[in-house]
């Protein structure tokens, strides 16, 4: 392979790579940017191997890695206090089923509430003015319509459509 055209090739792979491993830092989940990158950034140190030999190969490696672990420390950064804390993405002021054992002193079964999030069918509802974890049993049900707990599940309420 010409070095000037494989130069282009990696620089390409890296650039871009790094730009989606970025973006996929602040999209919620791991998918297709991420893989893409990902693939990206191994295809660049594959070349970098091959033109220039292991050793400026395992530096490379410790390029990316550092590129990366700057890419997670600046979107947690963000989603604790920067511009991304502000997105829906990141929840707050939500409350967790309680355990078993604190059911008894917070019961939840048979009440009523409003969906505060589509459900789709997890989100969240809420009970008098406490936001809650919640799924229906394969129902999608729309922000503000009223449902019934019925159940719990792990960490979730299970509820319907009240009658």
């Amino acid at each position: 392979m010409d070095p000037v055209f494989g130069n282009i090739i990696m620089a390409i792979c890296f650039i871009v790579g790094s730009g989606l491993i970025i973006l996929e830092a602040f999209m919620p989940g791991f998918g297709v940017a991420g893989i893409f990158g990902l693939v990206l950034e191994v295809s660049a140190l594959v070349l970098t191997g091959n033109l220039y030999g292991p050793t400026w190969a395992l530096i490379a490696t410790f390029c990316v890695l550092a590129l990366i672990g700057i890419a997670v420390f600046i979107s947690y950064r963000s989603a604790m206090k920067g511009r991304l804390s502000k997105s829906p993405l990141i929840l707050k002021d939500t409350a967790v089923v309680p355990s078993e054992e604190k059911q008894a002193e917070m019961p939840w079964i048979h009440r009523d509430g409003i969906v505060a999030t589509p459900l789709r069918p997890a989100g969240f509802i809420e009970i008098d003015g406490t936001r809650l974890n919640a799924s229906t049993t394969g129902d999608f049900l729309d922000k503000g319509a009223q449902v019934t707990v019925t159940g719990i599940q792990g960490d979730h309420l299970i509820v319907a459509p009240r009658a």
